[in-house]
């Protein structure tokens, strides 16, 4: 209602507020990513939660089918990543290493960054033995149950494992580590050869000439631009394909699944919160960046890893964060992210050494610390060679559990909350990667000022 001098009156405030307030909360909503994808994570464990066996409102048949059916805008979502991946790879890798400049620049380059991921990755596996033993997850498991998770054991984890390799096999498995066809290798999916392959091309690009590789770099350039447009398109259904994964997960497992090795859980999450720490503590001692600051740059990143569990699915997203919001060079992200989803494992590490005290503890094995060492070993080699996809660590750990006595069956135990951690220890694995981008770009910026030359403009 107006009043006769044309002034609205108190009851028309409201009404006409409140159109705009719920316009700025939309368009702020519609410009963060990282705000859409957390709205949908919260709405999704709800829904999950809803039609899943906590809540036991509908028969288990409707919502297996109901839980297939959200979670297909996520499947197609994963899909579509990885429809780039493979050439968003190809290219970054072989671009990152020729704008590297000379090969001994290279060198330095490459092998801090491996470096830094082994160190981190021992780091990883010694902070959850640590952890668990003392912690002693083991404990509030009630031992009666264990026979019955063992039961459908066999089925549920696939069989036995492979044994461990003898020490004769060592050199044959080096070998098939290296491709013996760039075309074949890169529609085969081994991201390790693919970036062995990628790798040797962009070294011998280096020592081309420039007027001869130029053409082939701005090939590169280009699948790299069509690379980006396509990820563009697919992140705007992010927070749909969220939304469904985490709804179909929560349908299955259900809430009350946590609480029979919940501790396990604690355990778990305790020791990747200890390795995030000292991931930040890497990045304030070498760049200053401050902790809030840093993790608010990457909160993108962190929850599309979270929701996918896949460090390969979200690694567009890691490289576009690290170049525009962090400022590394993009001949170090280009060359330190990819090797990074291949070989950074140390989330992954860690978990399994946590989960493998768990289990010892559970059976009753003494390790002692010729077997604590053999774990550390074994899952630092095992987490260094995994592919960056989802479920690849439970795979592992059963090979691991077998080399110090355990019964690989015991896999069954801690099945039910995999995919949970497998989508917190990728979080680790991704924030790791940037973390190695922005001390790697720390380390050799003043040295390589003046070496990194003829580099080809990336796409914007």
């Amino acid at each position: 209602m107006t009043s006769s001098t044309g002034v609205p009156g108190p009851e028309d405030v409201p009404s006409r507020s409140l159109p705009p307030l719920r316009r700025h909360l939309f368009s702020l909503i519609r410009q963060r990513l990282w705000l859409q994808v957390l709205i949908a994570m919260f709405l999704g464990v709800g829904f999950g939660t809803l039609i899943g066996p906590t809540a036991d409102l509908i028969p288990g048949e409707i919502s297996v089918l109901i839980g297939n059916w959200v979670a297909l805008p996520g499947r197609l979502f994963l899909l579509a990543i990885q429809f780039v991946v493979v050439p968003l790879v190809v290219a970054s890798v072989i671009r990152g290493i020729a704008a590297g400049g000379t090969g001994s620049s290279l060198g330095r380059i490459g092998g801090r960054a491996i470096g830094f991921f082994l160190i981190t990755t021992l780091l990883g596996v010694a902070i959850g033995v640590a952890v668990a033993l003392l912690i002693q997850p083991g404990a509030f498991v009630d031992q009666g149950t264990v026979g019955e998770a063992l039961m459908g054991a066999g089925a549920a984890t696939g069989g036995a494992p492979p044994a461990p390799p003898r020490i004769d096999q060592i050199p044959d498995m080096i070998v098939g580590l290296f491709p013996t066809d760039p075309l074949s290798t890169f529609v085969s999916g081994n991201m390790l050869q693919i970036v062995i392959a990628a790798a040797i091309l962009g070294i011998a690009l280096v020592m081309t000439p420039l007027e001869q590789r130029t053409p082939l770099l701005e090939l590169l350039a280009s699948v790299q631009a069509v690379c980006m447009v396509i990820v563009g398109w697919v992140l705007r259904f992010a927070p749909l394909a969220v939304f469904g994964l985490l709804a179909n997960i929560t349908s299955r497992i259900g809430l009350s699944a946590l609480v029979g090795t919940g501790m396990y859980v604690v355990t778990v999450v305790l020791g990747l919160l200890l390795l995030l720490a000292a991931y930040l503590l890497a990045v304030w001692l070498r760049t200053r960046r401050g902790p809030v600051g840093f993790l608010r740059d990457i909160r993108e990143v962190m929850l599309l890893a979270f929701s996918t569990s896949s460090s390969a699915a979200v690694m567009p997203v890691t490289l576009t964060t690290v170049e525009n919001k962090l400022n590394v060079r993009s001949e170090i992200a280009r060359f330190v992210v990819p090797l990074g989803t291949t070989i950074n494992m140390a989330g992954t590490a860690l978990y399994q050494g946590v989960a493998t005290i768990f289990l010892a503890q559970i059976f009753g094995v003494d390790l002692g610390i010729g077997g604590i060492v053999l774990v550390v070993v074994m899952a630092t080699g095992a987490a260094i060679g995994s592919p960056g996809t989802p479920g690849v660590g439970i795979v592992i750990l059963a090979t691991i559990l077998t080399s110090v006595g355990i019964p690989s069956a015991g896999v069954a135990i801690i099945l039910g909350v995999d995919r949970l951690l497998d989508m917190c220890r990728t979080v680790v694995n991704v924030t790791g990667d940037i973390v190695a981008c922005l001390i790697v770009d720390r380390m050799t910026a003043p040295e390589e000022a003046g070496t990194i030359t003829e580099t080809v403009t990336p796409p914007a």
